[in-house]
């Protein structure tokens, strides 16, 4: 089978495109390293079944050969605030990315008569109400706030996606990924596993917004990968919006807490600052609907998952 992967390049989409060449696909990566790292095909340019296409898909590509799936990975994730390529930097090419993109990316699926896939996020349900966060829940978001580049461009993706679903009779699919972590991160995302253990790796102070008490549950990349993919090739998931994430919820002081234990450092957690405007309070996935359609549920145990990426931290 011929697969597209934009954004093949970024944390999650390079994986990606390693499963699915494991399984014998064709592949072509499309990425425009924004904030993807091209060190992360280096690898998968040893396989002959494995292209790489430098294109910002805000504009149509063309001249590409027929291709049978579409996995829409394309855009800056919502890292930590300080990150130097944090949402505020390129918070237009998030927007757009994730509007004007898509919206390109459906019509090629669509002249390809491909399955498509959007990686949508747990972040349409903003600040949430409930918890944990089930696909009928419809959000707790503002439209105005420095977090709604993000959020509210993922949720306009899910529109189009939505429409094209009902009225272009296109077979897409909608996967909110919740917090995924593992090797390949970029280091200078500072998301909240990889700052940890950066910090506890140097024995300095685990910087922790707020009081810490508010909640996520993370899910190991490989774990999100087989849900994706599980997503993409169930037989009856056109316009289906599914949860990838996990069910176990902790702290942030708990996973800082884990973390400086793993790395059998002598940090201590240091509450320096408050809440970012709009962070979530509360972040749990409800993935009842991945189960019963997809028999998907993590199996890598936070655990292992963090001792995998303390492992591959260290060999930076």
């Amino acid at each position: 089978m011929k697969i597209l992967v934009t954004g093949g390049g970024g944390f999650i989409g390079s994986h990606l495109c390693k499963a699915l060449l494991d399984e014998d696909n064709d592949v072509v990566c499309v990425d425009n390293f924004a904030t993807g790292s091209k060190s992360n095909t280096i690898e998968l340019l040893k396989n002959s079944r494995f292209s790489l296409i430098e294109h910002d898909v805000t504009r149509p590509l063309t001249d590409i050969s027929p291709f049978e799936r579409l996995y829409h990975l394309a855009s800056p994730a919502s890292p930590n605030h300080h990150s130097p390529i944090s949402y505020h930097a390129l918070a237009l090419e998030t927007m757009l990315v994730n509007t004007q993109g898509t919206l390109n990316l459906l019509r090629l699926a669509q002249k390809n008569s491909a399955r498509f896939l959007f990686s949508s996020t747990s972040e349409v349900y903003g600040d949430p109400l409930v918890n944990p966060q089930p696909e009928s829940y419809q959000g707790n978001v503002s439209t105005t706030g420095p977090r709604s580049v993000y959020d509210e461009a993922k949720r306009f993706g899910e529109t189009l996606i939505s429409y094209f679903v009902r009225e272009k009779n296109l077979d897409a699919r909608i996967a909110r990924i919740f917090n995924t972590y593992g090797p390949q991160m970029h280091p200078e995302d500072m998301r909240m596993v990889e700052s940890f253990i950066l910090s506890a790796l140097k024995n300095e102070p685990l910087n922790v917004f707020g009081d810490g008490l508010q909640t996520r549950s993370l899910c190991y990349v490989s774990d999100t990968v087989t849900g994706l993919m599980k997503l993409m090739e169930y037989g009856d998931g056109k316009g289906a919006v599914v949860n990838i994430g996990s069910e176990e919820e902790h702290t942030v002081n708990e996973f800082a807490e884990m973390i400086i234990k793993l790395c059998n450092s002598k940090s201590q957690i240091s509450h320096t600052e408050k809440l970012p405007q709009d962070d979530p309070k509360k972040r749990r996935a409800d993935i009842t609907k991945a189960r019963k359609l997809l028999a998907w549920s993590p199996t890598v145990s936070l655990e292992k998952g963090l001792m995998n990426t303390i492992e591959y931290i260290k060999s930076l």
